[in-house]
């Protein structure tokens, strides 16, 4: 399971959640360190809303908390899940010495994501991909995006994103090595 600290990373980079049986989360609020849930058709449920999706507790668990919103929770994406996101960028896992690699192909270029746990490095290589597509969207944009486009401080500029997560943003060692 990757840390907390790379499941925000990613979802500051701009991965979504759709909520499905058997996704992994966290409360992400004080007082709920620690505690990872498991959705499940039987306990915990995600309930769609005009408003928005809300996880709702069905009774079962071991303290009262009858729902929480979508955007109070912290997806966990497991090792499979971040595999498929990667979709025809992923070319292989590999295992050395140190723990596992990652490799990718990107616009014909390659790169390895290192980590001592394979999630880790899908993770890693998922934040670089989610950047690269922002940056590229961005690029098609042209004056707009740079908000030259006659729409004052209405320009798209970073699209609200910051440095999209990316840096050092909690990624450890799920970075590029080559």
């Amino acid at each position: 399971m990757i840390s907390p600290q790379l499941a925000r990373a990613l979802r500051v980079a701009g991965l979504r959640w759709h909520p499905i049986s058997g996704d992994m989360f966290l409360i992400d609020r004080p007082g709920f360190e620690g505690d990872v849930f498991a959705l499940s058709n039987m306990t915990i449920e995600a309930h769609e809303f005009a408003t928005g999706t809300v996880l709702g507790f069905n009774g079962t668990t071991e303290w009262a908390l009858d729902s929480v919103a979508l955007d109070d929770a912290l997806w966990l994406p497991a090792e499979h899940q971040l595999r498929a996101l990667l979709a025809a960028t992923f070319v292989a896992l590999r295992r050395d010495e140190d723990g596992y690699e990652v490799e990718t192909v990107l616009a014909g270029q390659s790169q390895v994501f290192a980590a001592t746990d394979p999630a880790d490095a899908y993770a890693g290589a998922l934040l670089v991909l989610i950047s690269a597509s922002s940056d590229e969207f961005s690029a098609g944009l042209g004056d707009v995006a740079s908000g030259d486009a006659g729409l004052g401080d209405a320009g798209l500029g970073d699209a609200g994103m910051g440095d999209a997560g990316m840096g050092d943003a909690g990624m450890g060692d799920a970075g590029p090595v080559r």
